[in-house]
């Protein structure tokens, strides 16, 4: 990472995408009547919108540079939080859906993970703590949904 404003780009496009992925998901889902996880992946859409928002307030006053998307090098063919593509199969179940979710994150997190681990500018390094640590948050949510859904406890998409 070349620069805290690259590092700010990859970060707002990683998810923006996020959030266009679910969102497509969960229209997928809706569009061929499996709303329970249609909901889900709604939900999930609607959150990395806000990291998304988060991820452009922290570039605040800063330059970020406009990429287009083959400037982009991520580690994998897609951004790293970007999920499955697969989960788009109409008979796709909840447990299913968490799994691809829960993939999905914990590849944010690797990502933010190795950010911090290979930088040496200490201005990077702050912001990618945060970063590993918001994702660190997702997975551990991610991974009580799992838990509560095999429990056959309701998940907060229910309420």
């Amino acid at each position: 990472m070349e620069s805290v404003e690259t590092f700010l780009a990859y970060a707002i496009r990683l998810e923006q995408e996020a959030a266009e992925r679910f969102g497509q998901l969960a229209d997928a889902m809706e569009a061929c009547g499996n709303r329970e996880v249609g909901k889900l992946f709604r939900r999930l859409a609607d959150y990395s919108r806000l990291h998304l928002a988060d991820a452009r307030t922290r570039s605040g006053y800063r330059d970020v540079p406009e990429m287009t998307p083959d400037e982009f090098v991520w580690p994998d063919v897609e951004s790293p939080e970007t999920a499955a593509i697969w989960a788009a199969d109409p008979f796709v179940g909840r447990e299913q859906a968490l799994e691809i979710a829960l993939e999905a994150e914990r590849a944010g997190y690797n990502y933010y993970k190795t950010i911090l681990e290979t930088t040496n500018d200490p201005e990077i390094r702050v912001l990618a703590k945060e970063f590993v640590e918001e994702e660190r948050g997702h997975v551990a949510e991610l991974e009580k949904w799992i838990a509560a859904h095999r429990a056959g406890k309701p998940l907060p998409v229910d309420r």
